[in-house]
């Protein structure tokens, strides 16, 4: 740069954290005389691997999220009912005495621990956060996966032996696409990593292909689309049964002899949907016999062909059915495992579909416990999130009594958040490790602060299990850590020795330490792993060279034993943390390929197409077909491309404009209601009520409304100050906590049974 104001720039590649899409970044940073470095430009990376260029309004805004005066840079301790900043010792301090008392007087099964959905968007988090459940020594553990993609997770592990065996449309190549409760116009995809989702549906639409998009609203997905059919909420796990019923019926089921070859329970299924006709759940779906007809036999005679389903569809009573029932027409239209249709990714890093035995394994199942109030089962070694509620309030042994959250807003994201709020209040202790003063974690007895995402290293560990690329992008902090805080991993390292019994003065590497060393352990002892059989503590050495540490250490390791890894000398030129530091626009190891049977870890080494548990719950739909029908009035949730869960509602350049935080109306039931546009109307269910300004709009159909969630900001106590002035309404203060998917505890977001009336 030249110029009496000029100053010396510098260009840092990374992969914006902040959704699911991973896409690459080009981030110009400026440095002032005094050496002081202020990120002055993002755009999206033209040249980056997956992305190409794409961005969101999101990705642009990680220097305001940075710089934004209200995120935490202190540890916080409530006095007097106020929170305070203190020094990280004193924090520290608070923490072991709290921690310690709650162990001495209720024991470990007092204490909880609740995951937020940016845990799964940190490498560090991602690394440490199974240390800290083990170092609590407590079976209760609860996420936001409850409250989103469980059921999705728990169908792939019956069907495939694994819970992140999960199957992605291959959008790259693919002749027709079938979405059902997505709206990646909004999300960027999800359990889908696609980087630009909305280019690769309109470059399939280029090349002759279709869309079609099932979705009680016409969300701009919809708007895209060839085909928007516009379903009864919760009725979807119909709609897919009816659609394979019709493939069955018609003689149109060819899985194809890749398929065949591992498919068990084809008959099964065949004999258990025999009742679901689409006559017989036309009325319940909203949807007519023939179109559904016409779906199946379009989805049969495509080249190819994928179903792809959401957040929609996992949110309901039917979650895990509806999931299931994707695979069945998948498999049934001869499009799993194929390219174009719906496949596997291979995972650069490795991952529970990588490791073991190929082609067969210990399988899937849940309740492996059961909560204490309910006995709700254990899925995926956790409890419903709409469980800890009771659990904090019911009194006797086991009764949680200390909590930890890390990086969620359980208060604005689970079911019944009166209830969970009155729960709250009733802790003897709280902790939260947060960058915000929110609506959670202003319980909190102390907050502890993590560095903002420019000053944290990157690796989508778990997201590009689900990548529509083979592809691994690392980017380095972009920006150091502030004087005095410790790195995200390191938060959490402390929180574990504290646990454990170490106390606030040992050393984090002792935790760090461990982990590299048990990974290592257990690859070396996995007779399937390129690194079968080596020492262990010679591997470590070598990924602990030029001082590497915390995650990059365990991420090492892994990307050199994975399916891509130089196995520590045996391939040269394959996947190694260094490689990707020399490759910052990342490495495409290629298009998805066909992976069975190497991917199934079932029991039986096969693709388990007819669970019993599955099978069984479709007794279930059946029985609700009149229920389903009858429901007069029930509320979806929906999602704006500028907005994120709850926690990005303090940028303003994301939140300013026109009030998103309406209730969507169709004309006929405004009318109907006597409700008016821009006036308000109170909602109601059977555990709250909420009052919303009305948005009168034909893009949803009658007989449901609509709320976005992740609002409900300004309550006393919190420091959001952008977020407080567009408060809006919490929509899952009408969530129902007893109304849940029994095969994988999530709860009922979507088809909330209301009433409303003007306020």
């Amino acid at each position: 740069m030249t110029g009496a104001t000029a100053q010396p720039t510098r260009i840092a590649l990374r992969t914006c954290p902040l959704c699911e899409a991973g896409c690459g970044l080009e981030i110009t940073v400026a440095r002032d005389a005094d050496g002081a470095e202020t990120v002055t430009r993002i755009r999206g990376d033209r040249d980056d691997v997956f992305s190409k260029g794409f961005i969101c309004p999101k990705g642009s805004t990680l220097r305001q999220l940075h710089e934004d005066p209200d995120r935490l840079r202190r540890p916080l301790v409530k006095r007097d009912g106020v929170h305070v900043e203190v020094s990280w010792d004193e924090a520290w301090a608070v923490v072991e005495h709290g921690l310690g008392d709650a162990i001495e007087r209720h024991g470990r099964d007092a204490l909880a621990v609740y995951l937020g959905n940016p845990t799964a968007h940190s490498l560090g988090a991602m690394m440490f956060t199974r240390a800290l459940m083990t170092g609590l020594g407590t079976r209760q553990r609860y996420s936001a996966s409850t409250v989103d993609q469980m059921p999705r997770h728990v169908a792939a592990g019956y069907v495939f032996g694994s819970p992140v065996a999960v199957p992605v449309p291959d959008l790259d190549r693919t002749d027709f696409l079938l979405v059902l409760g997505a709206n990646p116009y909004a999300s960027n995809g999800s359990l889908c990593t696609a980087p630009d989702f909305p280019g690769r549906i309109e470059a399939m639409q280029a090349r002759g292909g279709k869309l079609v998009v099932v979705d009680p609203r016409r969300s701009r997905t919809a708007e895209q689309a060839d085909e928007w059919l516009p379903i009864r909420p919760g009725s979807d796990a119909l709609l897919l049964a009816a659609i394979a019923n019709t493939l069955f019926d018609e003689g149109l089921a060819e899985p194809g002899l890749h398929v065949l070859a591992h498919l068990a329970g084809l008959d099964d299924v065949r004999g258990a949907l025999v009742p679901f006709t689409p006559e017989a759940v036309a009325t319940a779906t909203g949807i007519d016999a023939s179109t559904m007809r016409r779906v199946a036999r379009e989805l049969a005679a495509a080249p190819t062909a994928a179903v792809y389903g959401r957040i929609g569809t996992t949110t309901t009573e039917f979650g895990t059915t509806a999931s299931w029932l994707i695979d069945v027409v998948n498999v049934l239209t001869g499009n799993l495992d194929r390219p174009g249709g719906s496949m596997f990714a291979m995972p650069v890093a490795g991952g529970p579909t990588t490791r073991g035995g190929p082609g067969r394994g210990p399988g899937f199942r849940i309740g492996r416990g059961h909560s204490r109030v309910s006995g709700h089962p254990e899925v995926a070694g956790e409890f419903p999130a709409a469980d800890l509620a009771e659990e904090i309030l019911t009194p006797g042994a086991g009764q949680v009594r200390c909590l930890i959250t890390v990086g969620g807003n359980p208060m604005l994201s689970t079911p019944n958040s009166n209830q969970l709020a009155d729960a709250f209040s009733d802790l003897d202790f709280m902790v939260s490790i947060d960058m915000y003063l929110n609506e959670t974690t202003k319980h909190a007895d102390v907050v502890l602060p993590v560095p903002s995402s420019l000053q944290r290293s990157h690796y989508d560990m778990l997201l590009l299990q689900f990548a529509v690329r083979n592809v691994a992008n690392y980017s380095g902090a972009v920006l150091p850590l502030d004087p005095g805080q410790p790195d995200e991993w390191e938060v959490i390292a402390k929180l574990v020795l504290i646990a454990q019994g170490l106390g606030r003065d040992a050393d984090v590497s002792i935790v760090d330490d461990q982990l590299v060393g048990s990974l290592a352990r257990s690859l070396v002892g996995d007779t399937s792993s390129a690194v079968y059989g080596r020492d262990a503590d010679e591997l470590v050495a070598a990924v602990s060279e030029h001082g590497r540490r915390g995650p990059e250490r365990m991420l090492d390791l892994m990307l050199r034993s994975g399916p891509f890894g130089d196995g520590f000398g045996a391939d040269p030129d394959g996947a190694t943390l260094d490689a990707l530091l020399a490759n910052p626009h990342g490495v495409d190891y290629g298009a998805l390929a066909p992976r069975l049977p190497e991917i199934l870890r079932t029991p039986s080494g096969r693709i388990e197409l007819g669970a019993p548990e599955l099978i069984g719950d479709l007794e279930r739909l059946a029985a609700a077909i009149d229920t389903l029908t009858d429901r007069e009035l029930v509320l979806v949730g929906r999602r704006h491309l500028r907005s994120n869960n709850s926690w990005m509602h303090n940028i303003e350049v994301l939140v300013k404009g026109k009030p998103r935080c309406t209730l969507h109306v169709h004309p006929d039931d405004a009318a109907r209601l006597g409700l008016c546009d821009g006036a308000s109307a109170t909602v109601a269910s059977r555990v709250g009520s909420v009052m919303a300004p009305v948005e009168v709009t034909d893009s949803i159909r009658p007989g449901v409304v609509s709320l976005p969630h992740g609002w409900g900001h300004g309550q006393p106590g919190t420091k959001m100050r952008v977020a407080a002035e567009r408060a809006g309404v919490n929509s899952n203060v009408l969530a129902d906590h007893a109304a849940m998917d029994p095969l994988s505890g999530t709860s009922v977001l979507n088809g909330i049974p209301v009433v409303v009336s003007p306020a």
